[in-house]
């Protein structure tokens, strides 16, 4: 039993899970290409170019005074501003580079340089990595609070409930952004998505108030990624372009309408050219995937193919480490259909990331590999009643389907039918097979 549905995971997992509630219908477009076209036109983009003279000007000033290791920090910041703006992984890995060093010097005793290379690892979805470097920071003790809050979201990425609640409680303070938009992501984790949305307005009450531009830009974004799982399509979008008013190179917000654009109202040319604009100055290897995806809803199997052959050449590279390998479980299990392969991966994200989504991938490679009885037990263990993201949710209903739990199949297709903004085209047509 083999799918196509590569690319579940590309715009639904990326900061938050996504549960399900509730879905609107799809009945008419809501965006409109007057609204976000200027963005796509820029001749220059100022964050980049602020970036990379904020990254010259601290490099200069560490050649000149070599003893002043400090500014390591400093230049590491511009590194890791020019990661988000690019996608470019060789500038997160010369921001830990720097990073190490600068902690080297101090010793690992200041808990600043400790979270800002923990930051670094989270990043790379070094997570375990990132725990032992902030565990040293608890234990200095040096802004206490800002050490927690990484703490829960470090626990809550490897699947540590009970510690991630402990450090939750911990940090608890309603006018508190910080502590929001972590209450708004333990929400979701626990399946109220209704909260998560409730939380995460009261932040973005507060990020507008401080008038902060990148904190209300990234409010914005991550409340559009929310009002989308919820089926509030139209206020997704319309938080994307605020967030785009704020800043006219957010490549995330770009993607985040691209998604619209495809999966609620079906135009796969325009979300095509969407994201080919954004490729000029942004290239993470996971917008290949999601290209791959809408070139095979187009019929275009060849422009597919070769989006596909240059994702894997790309996550190559030695510097991306573990960051794809969920990615990389889904590709070789629904599009090259190399279970093994996909085994692989699976296992070390699992070692890597015990959480019910690496277990419900290590469930899939095994269903696909033809081991259906050790997917329903891995699922039975590790992922019924541990996560609400419609991804595992379908693999679920395959596992029960292929082991015969025909009734337990067909009651998670019904609440599936009703996620398909989240989950794409190709997906809606798998899950009316189930």
């Amino acid at each position: 039993m083999k799918t196509k549905h590569t690319f579940l995971l590309l715009l639904v997992c990326l900061v938050f899970s996504c549960n399900t509630v509730n879905r609107k219908k799809r009945t008419r477009n809501v965006t409109n290409e007057h609204d976000y076209g200027g963005f796509f036109e820029l001749k220059e983009n100022e964050a980049l170019q602020k970036a990379k003279s904020e990254y010259a000007f601290w490099e200069k000033k560490l050649e000149k005074e070599p003893s002043q290791y400090p500014y390591l920090a400093k230049i590491a910041a511009s590194q890791s501003q020019l990661f988000t703006i690019t996608g470019d992984i060789k500038y997160l890995k010369e921001a830990e580079s720097n990073l190490a060093a600068l902690n080297e010097k101090s010793h690992y005793t200041n808990s600043g340089s400790l979270r800002s290379l923990a930051h670094n690892y989270i990043s790379q979805h070094r997570f375990k990595e990132a725990l032992a470097l902030l565990k040293k920071a608890e234990t200095q003790g040096e802004r206490l609070k800002s050490t927690q809050k990484m703490l829960f979201d470090v626990h809550l990425e490897l699947g540590n409930t009970a510690e991630a609640k402990h450090y939750l409680e911990t940090i608890k303070n309603l006018s508190d952004f910080d502590y929001l938009i972590r209450l708004s992501k333990w929400s979701d984790h626990q399946g109220n998505l209704e909260a998560a949305i409730k939380y995460m307005e009261k932040a973005q009450i507060i990020a507008e108030r401080s008038k902060v531009k990148s904190l209300k830009e990234w409010a914005y974004t991550n409340i559009a990624d929310f009002y989308g799982h919820h089926g509030d399509i139209e206020k997704s979008y319309k938080h994307y372009i605020r967030a785009l008013q704020l800043n006219p190179n957010n490549a995330y917000a770009k993607k985040g309408i691209a998604w619209i654009v495809y999966s609620h109202e079906r135009n796969p040319e325009e979300a095509l050219k969407i994201l080919n604009s954004v490729s000029k100055e942004h290239n993470a290897p996971d917008y290949l995937l999601l290209k791959a995806e809408i070139a095979s809803y187009m019929g275009k199997n060849k422009e597919k193919e070769t989006y596909l052959e240059t994702y894997v050449e790309a996550v190559k590279r030695p510097e991306y480490g573990d960051m794809y390998n969920a990615y990389n479980v889904l590709l070789y299990t629904d599009e090259f259909n190399q279970a093994q392969n996909a085994m692989v991966y699976a296992k070390k994200e699992v070692a890597n990331r015990p959480t019910a989504l690496s277990y419900d991938l290590l469930a899939w490679a095994n269903l696909s590999e033809g081991n259906k009885l050790k997917a329903l037990e891995i699922a039975q263990s590790h992922v019924v009643g541990k996560t609400f993201e419609p991804t595992a949710q379908y693999h679920l209903a395959e596992i029960f389907k292929a082991n015969g739990l025909e009734n337990e199949a067909q009651k998670i297709k019904t609440e599936l039918l009703e996620s398909t903004y989240e989950l794409g085209p190709l997906m809606e047509q798998e899950i009316k097979k189930i």
